[in-house]
C-alpha cells in the first residue's frame, strides 16, 4: 500500500513501514501487530482506532522502544529524522524520548509519582534534561501549568496528585509531554478514564496546544466520536493490521470496509429517529496466537464472500488518500450495500456539513 499524503506542501515526520511485533508467551507467539505502515507529517493529527487487542498501543510503544521484554520487533522500519526508531538501544532512546517524542497515557494516576508533588515533576523535565537552574525550571514549570489550565498554579505547585481531580491530573501530565517541545506526541487513550465533560476540555486542550506548538500527534482510541474531534487523518485497526486508512472525510463520509462500517453503526448519535437501531458488533476478535487465514474479520463480517475464508486482501485505492483490505472492493465483487442506520447518518452528516458551509 502506497501510504504517502498526497500533500505535497506537508513535511513528512515520521515514516512507518511494515512494522511488525509478536509476543513470546508460555501458550505461543501472539502476533500482534501485522505489518503495520503509515506516515505522519508535522503539524497533523493521526488517529489510530480499532477495538481492544487489535494492535494500537503495541504499534505506538515500539516507537518510544517501550515494549516489554516478552516483545519482539520481527521487522520493520520507524525512519524519524534519518534514524530507525526500532533500532535504538535504551541509551540512544534517553536522547530520544521525552525530549522529542513523549507519550500521554490512558491512566493519569499512573502516569505520576504519588509521593512527590506535581509542581517538582512538571520543573524535572528541565532540570534533569536540560540541566536548567531550580528557579528557572520552576519558572517554566509554573507557565506550563497555566498554559494547561491549572487554577492557582503557585499555590498547586506544592500539592500532591491526590488533590486534583482526574481531569487536572490528566492536564498535568499533558504539561509534562508537552514541557520539553517534542515534535512529536503519543496520546494513547488519554480521555477513557474521563467522563464524557471531563474529555471535550481535556480533547480541547490537546487540539489548542498542538496547534500552539506545531506537534504531530498519534492518538490511539476506540472510540470512533473522539476521532471525529481530533483527527485529520485516520487508521482503522483491526487483528494487528491496518484495514482501512485514509483521512478523516474519507472514513466517515464513505468507510468501505465492513468492520468501519459496525463500528460506525454501533456508535451513539443524538439524532437516531425511533425507528433506528444501533447494529451491534457480533463476535470476538481472533486469537492471534493462530490469525485466521484469508481476512481476519471474515468470521464477524455481516457481508462475508467465500474468498474472505481462503485470500487475504490487499490494500485497494480508492482514491490518492482513500485505502481499504476488503475484497468487497475488487471489481468482480458483488454490490453490498451499507448498513442502512450508517447511511443514514452519512447522509446527515453530509447535510448539517453543507449547512455550516452556506452559514
Amino acid at each position: 500500500m502506497n501510504v504517502e499524503n498526497k500533500s505535497k506542501e506537508k513535511e513528512k515526520i515520521l515514516e512507518v513501514r511494515d512494522l511488525t511485533v509478536t509476543f513470546h508467551t508460555y501458550a505461543g507467539n501472539v502476533q500482534a501487530v501485522r505489518g503495520v505502515s503509515f506516515d505522519l507529517y508535522k503539524g497533523e493529527t493521526l488517529a489510530i482506532v480499532g477495538e481492544s487487542g487489535s494492535g494500537k498501543s503495541v504499534s505506538v510503544k515500539s516507537l518510544m522502544g517501550l515494549l516489554g521484554k516478552t516483545a519482539h520487533i520481527e521487522k520493520g522500519t520507524a525512519m524519524y529524522q534519518g534514524r530507525n526508531l526500532l533500532e535504538l538501544n535504551e541509551k540512544e532512546w534517553e536522547k530520544v524520548r521525552a525530549r522529542e517524542i513523549a507519550m500521554i497515557f490512558q491512566d493519569p494516576l499512573s502516569s505520576l509519582n504519588p509521593i512527590k508533588k506535581i509542581g517538582k515533576q512538571i520543573s524535572e523535565i528541565f532540570t534533569v534534561l536540560y540541566k536548567e537552574p531550580k528557579k528557572e525550571a520552576e519558572k517554566k514549570a509554573l507557565e506550563l501549568m497555566r498554559a494547561v489550565g491549572i487554577p492557582e498554579p503557585e499555590k498547586r505547585y506544592n500539592q500532591y496528585p491526590f488533590h486534583f481531580s482526574g481531569g487536572m491530573r490528566q492536564r498535568i501530565v499533558i504539561a509534562i509531554a508537552l514541557a520539553s517541545n517534542p515534535q512529536i506526541l503519543i496520546c494513547d487513550e488519554p480521555t477513557t478514564a474521563l467522563d464524557v465533560t471531563i474529555q471535550a476540555q481535556v480533547l480541547d486542550l490537546i487540539g489548542k496546544m498542538q496547534k500552539e506548538r506545531n506537534v504531530s500527534t498519534i492518538f490511539i482510541t476506540h472510540d470512533l466520536g473522539v476521532v471525529a474531534h481530533v483527527a485529520d487523518r485516520v487508521a482503522v485497526m483491526y487483528a494487528g493490521k491496518i484495514v482501512e486508512y485514509g483521512t478523516a472525510e474519507d472514513i466517515f463520509y464513505d468507510p468501505r470496509h465492513p468492520y468501519t462500517w459496525s463500528l460506525m453503526a454501533s456508535m451513539p448519535d443524538m439524532d437516531l429517529s425511533q425507528d433506528e437501531e444501533l447494529v451491534a458488533l457480533q463476535g470476538t476478535p481472533p486469537n492471534m496466537l493462530v490469525p485466521p487465514p484469508g481476512d481476519a474479520f471474515a468470521e464477524r463480517n455481516p457481508w462475508p464472500l467465500q474468498v474472505d475464508f481462503e485470500k487475504e486482501p490487499p490494500m485497494f485505492r480508492i482514491s490518492d488518500t482513500h485505502y481499504a483490505a476488503t475484497w468487497l472492493l475488487h471489481p468482480g465483487a458483488p454490490k453490498v450495500e451499507r448498513p442502512h442506520v450508517l447511511e443514514r447518518r452519512i447522509q446527515r452528516s453530509l447535510k448539517r456539513k453543507e449547512e455550516m458551509a452556506n452559514g
